[in-house]
């Protein structure tokens, strides 16, 4: 009777509640007295309800989610143009979403480099998703670009990774130099329509399966939002191994 109550208060207000039954004003009047009473000295019966209705609401986000991922999986996991680090014909992909200019995609760098040192047959997919302002945006574009210059991306991808502090476009283009990359040449590929098709999808793809921020994960068919360490980040890839 008591869950009953709390569900029928936490829908309507209590007088629209007591506005949507046939009782009585007398009983209409004993009803919301009761609730009172009732949310009054078992305070914690309100904080259960909201907690149960945070976990469906949780519930109904990864189902969401995993539905999402699998209609998009090609776009996700083999899209053909997003950079893949690690074993390219890994038995377990993780796709990371990330900015660079987000201190918890720098936070995650060192964890996602050792389990790729570690695990042999992790295949990783890089998706560059600029949301925190033009000088991301810039990064993005150019790190996009890079991947026309064989070899070198994933040298100015941890360059960049690794710098702390603004990320202006000075700054890129001396990392990127500092890694070997033909600075003119990618200022030149940076223009190309093909690297802002590559961004578009990217936000694109984001908005679809639900990541609203970086840095945010994808493996199998899970999705996880924000920086993880690097025992969650083995134990979702064991899980996906049926480990």
């Amino acid at each position: 009777m008591i869950r009953l109550l709390v569900a029928l208060l936490l829908l309507l207000p209590l007088p629209a509640l007591a506005q949507q039954t046939s009782f009585s004003p007398e009983q209409k009047k004993e009803l919301e007295n009761l609730v009172r009473d009732i949310l009054v000295k078992n305070p914690q019966i309100l904080v259960e309800a909201m907690q149960a209705l945070e976990r469906q609401q949780e519930e109904r986000a990864a189902a969401g989610a995993k539905l999402a991922i699998k209609e998009n999986a090609k776009e996700i996991f083999d899209d053909g143009v997003s950079y893949v680090a690690g074993n390219p014909k890994g038995d377990v992909t993780l796709v990371e979403f990330f900015d660079y200019r987000c201190g918890y995609c720098k936070q995650v760098q060192g964890p996602l480099l050792a389990l790729l040192k570690e695990d042999s047959k992790l295949r990783v997919v890089l998706k560059e998703l600029p949301v925190l302002g033009p000088d991301s945006m810039f990064a993005a574009r150019a790190a996009i670009a890079s991947q026309e210059q064989k070899g070198k991306y994933l040298d100015f991808h941890n360059a960049m990774m690794a710098h702390r502090g603004q990320l202006p476009e000075s700054e890129v283009f001396r990392l990127a130099g500092s890694v070997g990359l033909d600075v003119e040449r990618l200022k030149k590929d940076m223009a190309s329509p093909k690297v802002s098709q590559v961004i578009e999808r990217n936000l694109t793809l984001a908005q679809k399966i639900g990541v609203d921020g970086t840095p945010g994960f994808v493996i199998g068919e899970q999705l996880i939002p924000g920086a993880i360490p690097l025992e969650t980040m083995r134990q979702v890839v064991k899980q996906q191994r049926g480990g």
